[in-house]
């Protein structure tokens, strides 16, 4: 049987960094638009709902044609914001697309639902190469590390393996992170009900949560540009590489 695919958009107004985040304007469309196409061109995907606490928001994303669903703005994350649209949508995989990445790849979607559809993870994300030391060092990167058979190992904002030697400039055994998750409805369910663990607070990377209760996370690497919206900065470069895309 076919197993439907719902992609949630979480997009929440009060952004601290960058106000009115998913509202701002990359070369004549909202942020929130980018991703929603990006998700739209994944073929494992049946449907694109963004999840959103504004009303703003909503109206945005139907000017645009989109879907948009009004969740409570006191849910405190992402993930929770995907859950209480599972709660309201039938679906069997949920993927978790992080409205503050305008160039997600349409690959690591469809890659990383895979590993999930496939039956060999309940979970999984993706990664890409790292491009240079500052972004092995920089903490607003996260890394990852996987193992031969595909499966995450950690993931942190400090540059990992730790180097005795000298910080490499290229060759990187780590890769970076993407924002991006794919979970089975009960998986996503079981990993709504989890208190915040230490080592997730320690990093403040809720995909840790999973990892120290004993879910295993599978992980794709596609060879993209990753660009995380956070800052007034990432914006600018946001808004240089889409002059290019």
């Amino acid at each position: 049987m076919l197993m439907q695919v719902i992609a949630v958009i979480p997009a929440r107004m009060g952004s601290t960094r960058l106000a009115s985040k998913p509202l701002v304007d990359i070369h004549g469309k909202p942020m929130v638009q980018w991703v929603y196409e990006r998700a739209k061109a994944a073929s494992s995907v049946h449907r694109v709902i963004v999840a959103t606490d504004h009303p703003q928001i909503v109206d945005a994303v139907r000017e645009f044609g989109g879907e948009a669903i009004l969740t409570d703005s006191a849910l405190p994350s992402g993930t929770d914001r995907v859950a209480a649209i599972a709660d309201q949508v039938k679906g069997d995989v949920f993927v978790n697309v992080q409205g503050d990445e305008p160039f997600m790849d349409s690959r690591a979607i469809d890659g990383a639902v895979k590993l999930v559809v496939s039956g060999r993870f309940s979970m999984a994300t993706a990664m890409t190469p790292l491009r240079s030391q500052e972004e092995l060092l920089d903490p607003g990167c996260v890394k990852v590390i996987a193992d031969a058979q595909g499966r995450a190992i950690y993931f942190s904002r400090f540059a990992i393996p730790y180097s005795r030697g000298e910080v490499p400039h290229s060759g990187f055994i780590s890769r970076r992170h993407v924002g991006l998750y794919v979970y089975t409805r009960e998986t996503l369910m079981t990993f709504r009900s989890l208190a915040p663990s230490a080592i997730e607070k320690g990093e403040v990377l809720e995909q840790l949560r999973a990892l120290e209760n004993g879910i295993t996370i599978g992980i794709t690497e596609v060879d993209f540009v990753s660009v995380g919206v956070d800052t007034a900065e990432d914006l600018e470069r946001a808004r240089r590489l889409a002059i290019k895309s």
